[in-house]
């Protein structure tokens, strides 16, 4: 009844199944990974750090990015939100380092693309995450320590090389002194939607870390790669399907 009511009001339907009612049925919900796994491009950037990712960039994932981010679909943000609180969870119980908390930082979007848009995706999606990671018992807070600071070219259609070059110097920390105090003792995980050939990523971190931040994880709700490796962070390994599964959740903030 209620997903007749929001259909005759509202018009909308699951973009999922096309299901009158919510922008995504509970069907439809359920379908999305519960687990993240290590995504590493190939080629992969020297010196990227490990990149999670859900799922592969198909299928109902690729919707609801797309959905979210272009057609301004706002509700989408809580389950991709799910999603990447799924992906930095299960990266954090993988980490080495004993973090005291964890900061997510989105990589930015450009002012003019924000206002075509009419909202910032990722810090949306990422705001979303830590709610729901704080819920779970983590520490978690969310950075807006990256500013765009040089105009870049549409990536679509560029291969590795060139998606790096027309990035190159593209962020950069915003300036304060109070950007090592929200930073210090914490792991830093860049995030963002799409893990394609790493360059984004990369580049983030290249801008955190010549600020003075280190990162230590890249999390993103899908990478564009067919297979995923084996959930493994110490580099490229063989790879083998991604079969999902549940998330063993941790309690503590390391």
């Amino acid at each position: 009844m209620r997903d007749a009511v929001l259909d005759l009001v509202l018009g909308s339907t699951c973009v999922g199944c096309g299901r009158p009612g919510r922008l995504l049925c509970p069907s439809c919900r359920r379908l999305l990974p519960r687990s993240g796994h290590v995504a590493w491009p190939t080629p992969c950037p020297a010196g990227l750090c490990p990149p999670w990712a859900a799922g592969e960039y198909d299928g109902l994932l690729k919707v609801l990015v797309n959905a979210h981010k272009e057609q301004a679909q706002f509700a989408l943000a809580r389950p991709l939100g799910d999603v990447l609180a799924h992906v930095v969870a299960d990266l954090v119980t993988h980490q080495p380092f004993r973090a005291d908390g964890w900061l997510l930082v989105p990589v930015p979007s450009r002012g003019s693309v924000v206002r075509r848009r009419g909202h910032d995706p990722m810090l949306r999606i990422s705001r979303r995450a830590a709610t729901v990671l704080r819920r779970w018992g983590l520490r978690v807070q969310v950075g807006r320590l990256l500013v765009v600071a040089a105009a870049t070219t549409d990536q679509a259609g560029l291969h590795a090389g060139a998606r790096a070059a027309n990035l190159a110097g593209a962020l950069r920390c915003r300036p304060g002194p109070a950007l090592s105090a929200r930073a210090g003792g914490r792991g830093v995980v860049v995030v963002d939607d799409v893990l394609t050939t790493g360059s984004t990523a990369r580049e983030a971190q290249r801008a955190l870390e010549q600020g003075g931040v280190p990162v230590r994880a890249i999390a993103t709700i899908a990478a564009t790669r067919k297979k995923l490796p084996v959930p493994e962070a110490s580099g490229p390994q063989e790879e083998h399907d991604d079969s999902g599964g549940s998330l063993p959740i941790s309690g503590s903030g390391g």
